[in-house]
């Protein structure tokens, strides 16, 4: 964003308006129709819109005229390829034309203030990456999501400035936009009428008593992440904001704008010996701009026909479980993880409360376990189907990065905001891989984000909140790379419990060594291969078109914000007083306190899902049925999470825990891989070099578990395969 301010633009006085277009438009006709247009424009209610918001807004002292460039069009259709083709020319004519209509209103005609003409069409927007030489100067339409904004600034609109030597005084009128008019070399009088001294070069200074400011903001605009090719970097543009357009708009909110395509002189093109010197950046000077929803922005509409087909697909039977199907189907197994992504992608209902504390519907979940368990293609599937998305890795993500940042402009000294990868997929999900490579500052630092949803920014005197109503789905390994059965959870996982309670589901995902799963899952591996060597796009019948889906997600968030029952909330209230029980008695049994805190939040994490799982079937209260499959899928991740080993590793003191790594350690020396040897040998040997018979069998269990040991004849004989 550095050189903003830095363009050069020719001079210019008097009203008119420095352009390079050449244009036949007879100002005095145009202005009539113009006046015309905001006194006689009546909508199909018969009411003078136009002339009614101008004098509504002119009292209430907002002095802003918004105009439908469709209802533009049917009343002339010239006047509006006038204002497509060459706005630059047209944008002035509207003012004046507007001055003039509030001078025939009865107001006070010796202090008339001036109108801002602001624009808005019903036409398709055009991606960022679209803009072309070919549309520089004329009316476009853009849509994406700003990641960054300046401060307010004043900017001088004319400019007087009075020669140091002889007095002589100048009117600057300054271009629109994001250019500036710099001021004269030269005095226009040359020489001084009673010295005769010519007068010096840049004889020139401001008067700012006798100069008009306005007010002036630069916006940074950048493509949405579900627009972007893959591989592709994001494109951005700036916009460039001035009077009642400034101050409306925060980083991370996602806009459509109509503004006219301009060029402007960046900082480059100063460096002569670079051989930049033509070289110009694009950008927007805004005329209207509107704020768009939650959900995918694209499809906030539907067809009469889409809605008919979003209801019959509604009353599926098994419409849940053909859901879980569509989920990475090229996945094998996984399928209570792959409902749980189901009911993050759909989310629970955000509630807001009489004192203005809202409650977040957004889903969050953590899949926690061994390598190579297609942990983060389930991200990348994520990713591909959710209508707003980000997908990064915890490793090359920094706090920053990932809420929002502070930045300081080089050229002017002047700080500003720009939004990180959670403000940037407001109302979507963040897909965050390598979550356990984070730095733990990092991982504090979306603490706030990850509950309240807002993003509070205190740097360099701006102090602001920005929104992050997102769902994370996040992946890592435990401590020891792979999910060690011989320890407690506490010992396999080193998060902090205040980023694990603020999960709605931890799954811990393991890779178990058994020879049918194996072959079940190498099947499966194969056909999927073969079956996309055959270049076959078909969607099999059992499952749910991705593009469909998607569309489906976005309405179902859109008209469906589900309740609980009363009978419901009375089965989620009995279980979660019996989780905390059940928590409560271990804890005390262990000694120790769980990795995995039981809280209010574990509460709420039910609550949305059975909304969620409500919201799939568009149902507009979560019953009994949903909050059973809503405690299901909890107690098979999280409470599973919890009570994992409980029996088996939690008695375990540190010093046995020793021992049995000690006896892997003998046996793996012992056995030679590819040898057999005699259970009863072995224990014999071990015995005599001091290790008890528990530590020897307990070690056995767990490298035949891991596939390194099997038993051979009836389990008399042992034989190492790795």
């Amino acid at each position: 964003m550095s050189g903003w301010d830095e363009g050069r633009v020719t001079v210019y006085g008097g009203g008119g308006i420095a352009t390079n277009q050449q244009s036949n438009i007879d100002h005095s006709s145009v202005q009539n129709k113009i006046s015309r247009f905001i006194r006689e424009f009546k909508n199909g209610n018969g009411s003078f819109i136009y002339r009614e918001q101008l004098t509504n807004n002119y009292n209430l002292k907002l002095y802003h005229l918004e105009i439908n460039l469709d209802d533009l069009s049917r009343w002339d259709n010239d006047l509006f390829n006038d204002i497509i083709v060459t706005p630059n020319i047209m944008i002035p004519i509207f003012e004046d034309s507007i001055k003039e209509v509030i001078r025939n209103m009865n107001f006070d005609k010796d202090d008339i203030n001036e109108v801002q003409v602001l624009f808005r069409s019903s036409t398709n927007p055009q991606p960022i990456r679209g803009l072309k030489s070919k549309g520089i100067a004329t009316l476009v339409k853009i849509k994406g999501i700003v990641i960054s904004a300046s401060r307010t600034q004043p900017r001088p609109q004319a400019m007087t400035i009075i020669c140091k030597n002889c007095a002589h005084k100048l009117v600057v009128i300054m271009r629109p936009g994001i250019n500036q008019s710099p001021i004269p070399n030269q005095c226009g009088v040359g020489q001084n009428a009673n010295n005769k001294k010519q007068c010096p070069n840049s004889p020139y200074v401001v008067l700012p008593d006798e100069s008009t400011f306005i007010n002036h903001q630069i916006l940074k605009l950048q493509e949405s992440p579900e627009t972007i090719p893959t591989g592709e970097m994001p494109r951005n543009i700036l916009l460039s904001l001035d009077r009642c357009l400034t101050e409306k708009i925060t980083p991370g909110t996602r806009i459509t704008v109509l503004g006219i395509h301009g060029i402007f002189e960046g900082p480059g093109s100063r460096k002569k010996d670079t051989g930049s010197a033509s070289v110009r950046t694009p950008y927007l000077r805004v005329l209207g701009i509107s704020e768009s929803g939650r959900g995918n922005r694209d499809h906030l509409y539907f067809t009469p026909k889409e809605e008919e087909e979003f209801r019959a697909f509604a009353k599926h039977p098994d419409l849940y479980e053909k859901i879980a199907k569509s989920i990475a189907s090229p996945i094998y197994g996984h399928q209570d993880i792959k409902k749980a992504i189901a009911c993050q992608l759909f989310g629970g209902s955000a509630k807001k409360l009489p004192d203005k504390m809202n409650l977040r519907g957004d889903i969050n979940l953590l899949l926690l376990g061994d390598p190579g368990t297609a942990k983060s293609q389930l991200l990348k599937f994520v990713e591909k189907v959710a209508p707003i998305s980000v997908y990064t890795s915890g490793k090359g993500s920094s706090a920053a990065g990932l809420t929002a940042s502070v930045i300081r402009e080089p050229h002017t000294g002047e700080y500003y905001l720009e939004g990180g990868a959670m403000v940037v997929a407001d109302g979507g999900v963040v897909c965050i891989d390598e979550f356990d490579k984070m730095d733990i500052g990092d991982r504090v630092a979306i603490h706030e984000a990850m509950e309240q949803q807002t993003i509070s920014i205190a740097k360099a005197g701006i102090t602001t909140i920005l929104n992050s109503r997102t769902s994370v789905l996040a992946a890592a390994n435990p401590v020891y790379g792979r999910y060690d059965d011989t320890r407690s959870a506490q010992d396999n996982i080193e998060f902090q419990s205040t980023i694990l309670s603020r999960f709605d589901l931890i799954f811990v995902v393991k890779d178990p060594k058994n020879e049918k799963r194996d072959l079940k899952i190498a099947k499966h591996v194969l056909r999927v291969h073969m079956n996309s060597s055959s270049g076959s796009d078909m969607t099999p019948k059992d499952e749910v078109d991705i593009n469909f889906l998607r569309k489906y997600i976005t309405f179902c968030k859109s008209r469906c914000a589900p309740r609980l029952s009363e009978d419901a909330a009375e089965v989620l209230k009995n279980h979660f007083v019996r989780v905390r029980s059940t928590v409560k008695n271990q804890e005390r049994d262990s000694g120790h306190n769980n990795a995995i805190p039981i809280t209010i939040r574990q509460l709420e994490a039910i609550i949305r899902i059975s909304e969620s799982l409500a919201k799939i079937t568009m149902s507009p209260q979560a019953t009994n049925v949903h909050a059973n499959e809503a405690i299901r899928l909890f107690d098979i991740s999280t409470f599973d999470a919890i009570t994992a080993n409980h029996s088996s590793s939690d008695n375990l003191t540190p010093e046995r825990i020793l021992e049995i790594q000690n006896v892997e350690t003998e046996i793996r020396r012992r056995i030679v891989i590819g040898s057999k040897v005699n259970v009863k040998s072995l224990f014999g040997e071990l015995c005599q070099q001091g290790y008890s018979r528990i530590a020897i069998q307990k070690a056995i269990d767990l490298l035949i578990k891991t596939d390194e040991l099997e038993y051979k004849h009836q389990k008399k004989g042992l034989y190492r395969r790795l």
